[in-house]
């Protein structure tokens, strides 16, 4: 009897130590806050079937949203109906929406096996396509792409609803004599990515991709420019100021991604030095400044032995993807190589959504996490001390569950997720009456004079959407028209798809673990 009970006594123990490592791998606490991952994932993105221009599916799940934009292109002669509007406004701004693409396709890429796991690939992959049928009809030769619909200035004297429109949809585009290689570059990366996430399940549609992503980047690298200043309309809301350089290299660095051509790594190693690619030490990513991610995206290279002809310039990429996750944990020398934090921990890099570069920030120190574990490396070297995976892990969850509502104010930055969220989203759509509900014309001006001013929560909620976020402090005003701090981009919530779905996998690991 007292061999069978010094036995399971032994085994309890055994089972004990097991759960005691496997915490110590994983850095799920118990006492640590969590949150339902999987639902977030699924919030976020019904965020993109409410931004959606066009015709919509029969299958859409965003009900107050109805058709607009249906006319986008007809003055110019070329089909520009479809698509995504970037916020809370209706132009239709190509540079943010190829980086979205790109991002949801980055996470599908990374994590398409979780995000299966919670049953949401299918949107996923819906999501990335209502983009990249867009880029195909705005790819209308080799050298044209229609780059904007609407215009800024315009659309922001009015506040109606997308299915009212009545501001321009004048369309602009760039081509031989009106270059724009940020542009084009950005466009070929979106469908280059998208050709990986289509190659099994829709080969056809993922060569199509693939042939538009090889003439876009050989169109922006032979016609060099500035997109925003070949056409100015673009200059007052989303301004180049990274220059092309780094779309170029994100661009050939997605296509050697999807086609294993040597010529495009060639490329990206052949310009490390021009371009700024193992030059420039960045604290931000974002839809403007893809140096982080094409550095880490070189990183990646070194783990493959057939790589290592490159190995010099390669390691030189590590060390400046390196220091960009350094600086996102406060491990490099000095404050001016550093992020900034909020009180409350958040990642802060400037006053307009600011939660754009959180997401973004949370994706790559995550995907990070997961090369140190699978290079020989194991750990990353900082001048503030060394950093494990598990430290990585631990920093890409905080900054999402301060997103979900571990912060100061307990909100949820996540629109409709948690019993606590922002209700006054900056947001023409969200913010009036559901075109469904009331297809009485709203006017150009009704909609600021009985809907904008309103104290009011919105009517409709948008939900996945994440606002742009707190202030240096932790502080938050819940207005309409705080649009720097409650109005949502879709390149804040494309990051978050991946996440969610690893950090829903990794709670469930844990959970299976503990019984």
């Amino acid at each position: 009897m007292e061999k069978k009970q010094t036995a399971l006594l032994v085994s309890i123990a055994n089972i004990f130590c097991f759960i005691i490592s496997f915490f110590s791998i994983f850095p799920f606490s118990i006492s640590a806050p969590s949150h339902n991952y999987s639902d977030a994932l699924t919030k976020s993105l019904l965020y993109f079937e409410a931004q959606r221009s066009g015709r919509l599916p029969y299958n859409q799940r965003v009900t107050w949203r109805d058709n607009s934009g249906l006319m986008d292109g007809l003055e110019q002669g070329v089909d520009l109906v479809g698509g995504y509007y970037d916020a809370g406004d209706h132009v239709k701004f190509g540079l943010p929406m190829a980086f979205t693409v790109t991002m949801l396709s980055w996470s599908v890429i990374e994590y398409g096996e979780y995000i299966a796991n919670v049953g949401e690939l299918e949107h996923a992959i819906e999501a990335i396509k209502w983009g990249t049928d867009y880029f195909i009809k705005a790819h209308t030769s080799p050298h044209v792409l229609w780059a904007e619909v609407g215009d800024g200035d315009t659309d922001h004297y009015c506040w109606q609803r997308p299915e009212d429109m009545t501001t321009s949809r004048q369309a602009y585009k760039i081509d031989e004599n009106h270059p724009g290689s940020d542009l084009a570059g950005e466009t070929a990366a979106a469908m280059a990515a998208a050709s990986i996430v289509f190659k099994k399940t829709n080969p056809h549609y993922s060569h199509l991709l693939l042939h538009h992503a090889q003439q876009l980047f050989e169109f922006g690298d032979n016609y060099r420019g500035k997109y925003d200043e070949s056409m100015g309309v673009a200059k007052n809301y989303y301004t180049s100021v990274s220059g092309y350089n780094d779309e170029l290299l994100w661009a050939a660095m997605w296509l050697h991604k999807a086609t294993n051509n040597q010529r495009y790594l060639t490329y990206v190693i052949d310009n490390a030095h021009l371009f700024g690619g193992v030059g420039w030490s960045i604290t931000e990513f974002s839809w403007d400044v893809k140096f982080a991610g094409i550095q880490v995206l070189a990183t990646q290279l070194l783990i493959d032995e057939k790589h290592m002809k490159h190995k010099h310039i390669l390691e030189q990429y590590q060390s400046k993807a390196d220091y960009y996750i350094c600086s996102c944990l406060n491990k490099n020398n000095g404050t001016k190589h550093n992020v900034a934090y909020t009180p409350g921990g958040l990642i802060y890099i400037r006053q307009w959504n600011n939660m754009q570069y959180v997401s973004s920030g949370a994706f790559l120190t995550m995907l990070y996490s997961d090369l140190l574990t699978k290079s020989n490396r194991k750990e990353l070297k900082c001048h503030g001390g060394e950093v494990t995976p598990q430290d990585l892990l631990q920093f890409s969850k905080s900054q999402v569950d301060y997103i979900l509502g571990s912060n100061p104010l307990n909100m949820s930055y996540l629109v409709g997720f948690g019993p606590k969220f922002p209700s006054r989203v900056h947001h023409r759509g969200a913010s009036i009456v559901s075109y469904r509900e009331n297809k009485g014309f709203i006017g150009c001006t009704q909609g600021y004079d009985n809907w904008y001013g309103s104290s009011d929560p919105n009517p409709n909620i948008v939900v996945g959407a994440l606002v742009g976020g707190p202030n240096h402090n932790d502080e938050f005003t819940d207005k309409r028209g705080n649009y720097m701090q409650t109005e949502a981009c879709t390149y804040n919530t494309a990051p978050l798809i991946g996440i969610f779905a690893k950090l829903s996998y990794l709670e469930n690991t844990v959970l299976h673990a503990s019984y």
